[in-house]
């Protein structure tokens, strides 16, 4: 049976549209306002928002769920996940935090990583995880494993007590790990780890977000891919 996920907002359904998802509708409170802002933020969607529904206030928040600022929503159907390998995998450990996992999703989108994965009790497509991402989750595979034993390929944990990351070049086949914000990395994935890298920060600060973490190790990998 086809899953369908909810698109709140303008973004979620420009992100969608853009990178295939089967977005199966579009409501508008407004079309002309709906227009404008593909006018000016996505003129490649002009007609999307053209074609889009336009509906009531009521009929708004039964499809969505809720409001939105930008009176847009929609309904697309959740992809079967096929992982592919043009970049490291972002492999979150038990993520806590819904809106911080759907910002994972939207940094390593903007860097290429080659999917996120997450290991834990909480999907990864839950409408919390969508919101946060923008509607980037269409972007890359993201998928939650059934246990550590489904991991392939060279795992590097990230963790304060580690090898300082710029010490290391990270290979596009990679997987990057990272504990959640409150308990970091678990004892299996850290025994897992083929290596343990730590980020480089200034004396005194404790921890940075997972968000910014998972940024700065794919923003590594970018940069020394580039120059090499």
């Amino acid at each position: 049976m086809v899953q369908r996920v909810v698109l709140e907002g303008f973004h979620a359904v420009k992100h969608a549209v853009r990178f295939g998802a089967v977005v199966v509708d579009v409501v508008v409170l407004d079309r002309e306002k709906a227009v404008g802002l593909a006018r000016s933020h996505a003129s490649d969607l002009v007609e999307v928002f053209e074609a889009a529904r336009v509906v009531s206030a009521g009929e708004f928040e039964r499809v969505v769920g809720r409001s939105h600022p930008t009176g847009v929503g929609g309904v697309a159907e959740r992809p079967v996940v096929e992982l592919g390998r043009g970049g490291p995998l972002v492999l979150l450990d038990n993520p806590r935090n819904l809106g911080n996992f759907g910002a994972v999703i939207r940094v390593a989108a903007g860097l290429g990583a080659g999917g996120v994965l997450s290991l834990g009790d909480v999907d990864p497509w839950h409408p919390n995880v969508l919101r946060g991402s923008a509607g980037l989750h269409f972007a890359l595979p993201v998928a939650r494993l059934g246990g550590l034993e489904e991991v392939r390929g060279t795992v590097i944990a990230f963790d304060a007590g580690g090898q300082e990351l710029r010490d290391v070049r990270i290979p596009d086949d990679a997987v990057l790990a990272f504990g959640s914000e409150r308990h970091g990395l678990s004892a299996d994935v850290r025994e897992r780890a083929d290596l343990v890298v730590s980020l480089p920060m200034r004396p005194k600060v404790s921890s940075y977000n997972l968000t910014t973490s998972v940024a700065m190790g794919l923003y590594h990998w970018e940069l020394f891919r580039r120059a090499s």
